[in-house]
């Protein structure tokens, strides 16, 4: 008997005891739409987060800060220091040397560092159409090189541009006035803030984008180019004692991200040494896509309980079959069929079964993700614009299917095992 004529036998007698065979590619069903569901909402989670990545930073950039040091110790309270950074509230207080003008230079002399910027923290009171209206109170955020916000309107604030420009949340579009996020595109609008000396200060940037809200918080927040940035902290640092103004609480370091994880970690003990903490956008991303993947493990391994469950159904099924076709057997080993071949054809339909069980859960699931993420995505998650809950790659998709018909194959060993094992006269002999 050629293979292909055991393939053709296997799938034909698959459905000889049909109400047995539907019943256990039920539950291979149950174990490979569980499976697919979870599998492509940890997928649809992940995408999102590496669409919002850019939003943190690029992948070749790290952000570098003097470390930081608790608010008090077992040892007491911490002396006060003018020249300190603060930030956190409560216990999780921390105070942080400024980075300096030598900080900067001694960054930039540490070897992988391509180059060093301070990133300027900007306080801003309010913002407002430029023709007057209602004055809204808006954070303006730290637009770090390679940044980009995800946008509902316009382009992205051009970096290298001597004109200032600012991309603005699309929650500000209608306060501001504005008929629509493309009617707020080249639109002026005013930046008001006090300066040291306790003078209010205005600055005008141009409109050239409208930010959705996305995972990074970017988008929550007015995103200036570099032009603008520099407008506002100088007006912020007007009238500041000398030495004050060029005082940063972190700095921006380019390296170069090819060089290999053990470059990028030596740099990160360089600055270490130096008395730095660098943090890369893997750093910051990393611990929240850890604690996704491990939800879906988590899920998953349910959905694979439930497949192994279903192995046995399928040697629970394979065992009878053999039971009731013990003659069958007898007459196919006397004309002269191997017990390899035997081996084969009942392999062959644990892993038909497997397949079966595995399309219809993977196809069913496909189609109940994709409804229930889309009416999800427009309904509670409907704030985070981009987001598709439940997403499917086609790697993962076969890998299920794949995965099935592997645990279905295993499962069907040992009742083929025992066919293969048969002796021929003895099988022709029961009844």
């Amino acid at each position: 008997m050629k293979t292909s004529d055991v393939i053709g036998s296997a799938v034909a007698n698959t459905f000889r005891s049909k109400t047995r065979t539907i019943l256990t590619i039920v539950a291979i069903f149950i174990g490979a739409f569980t499976l697919t569901i979870t599998t492509g909402l940890g997928t649809g989670i992940n995408q999102y987060i590496d669409q919002t990545v850019a939003e943190i930073g690029a992948d070749d950039v790290m952000t570098v800060a003097h470390r930081a040091e608790q608010a008090a110790t077992d040892d007491g309270p911490r002396e006060y220091d003018p020249d300190a950074v603060t930030s956190g509230q409560g216990p999780l207080t921390q105070t942080v040397d400024p980075i300096t003008q030598d900080d900067l230079d001694a960054i930039a002399a540490i070897d992988g560092v391509e180059s060093v910027e301070p990133v300027k923290r900007l306080s801003v009171d309010y913002v407002e159409a430029a023709d007057g209206g209602t004055a809204y109170a808006i954070s303006v955020g730290s637009f770090i090189p390679g940044m980009e916000v995800q946008l509902a309107a316009g382009a992205q604030p051009d970096a290298g541009a001597d004109e200032a420009q600012v991309a603005i949340p699309v929650d500000f579009v209608e306060a501001l006035g504005f008929a629509s996020n493309e009617d707020a595109i080249g639109q002026d609008v005013v930046f008001g803030l006090t300066d040291a000396s306790g003078t209010a200060q205005t600055v005008t940037a141009t409109v050239v984008g409208v930010s959705e809200a996305g995972l990074g918080g970017a988008g929550a927040q007015a995103s200036p180019n570099t032009a603008l940035t520099d407008e506002l902290f100088a007006a912020q640092t007007t009238g500041a004692p000398e030495g004050q103004a060029d005082v940063y609480a972190s700095a921006t370091v380019r390296f170069d991200p090819t060089a290999g994880d053990d470059a990028t970690q030596a740099l990160k003990d360089d600055l270490a040494d130096a008395g730095f903490t660098a943090t890369t956008v893997e750093d910051q991303i990393g611990a929240f896509k850890t604690v996704i993947d491990a939800i879906v493990l988590v899920l998953n391994a349910f959905a694979v309980i439930a497949l192994l469950a279903a192995g046995f159904g399928i040697v629970n099924t394979l065992l009878m079959s053999v039971q009731e076709r013990t003659r069958e057997i007898g007459l196919m080993k006397a004309m002269g069929m191997g017990s390899g071949k035997v081996f084969g054809l009942f392999s062959t339909e644990a892993t038909f079964i497997g397949f079966l069980g595995s399309a219809i859960g993977v196809g069913l699931g496909m189609l109940a993700g994709t409804a229930v993420g889309g009416a999800l995505a427009t309904s509670m998650f409907a704030d985070l614009p981009g987001l598709t809950l439940i997403a499917f790659d086609p790697v993962s998709v076969a890998s299920i299917i794949v995965l099935v018909m592997a645990i279905a194959f295993l499962a069907g060993t040992l009742p083929a095992a025992r066919a293969a094992r048969q002796d021929p006269i003895e099988s022709l002999r029961y009844e």
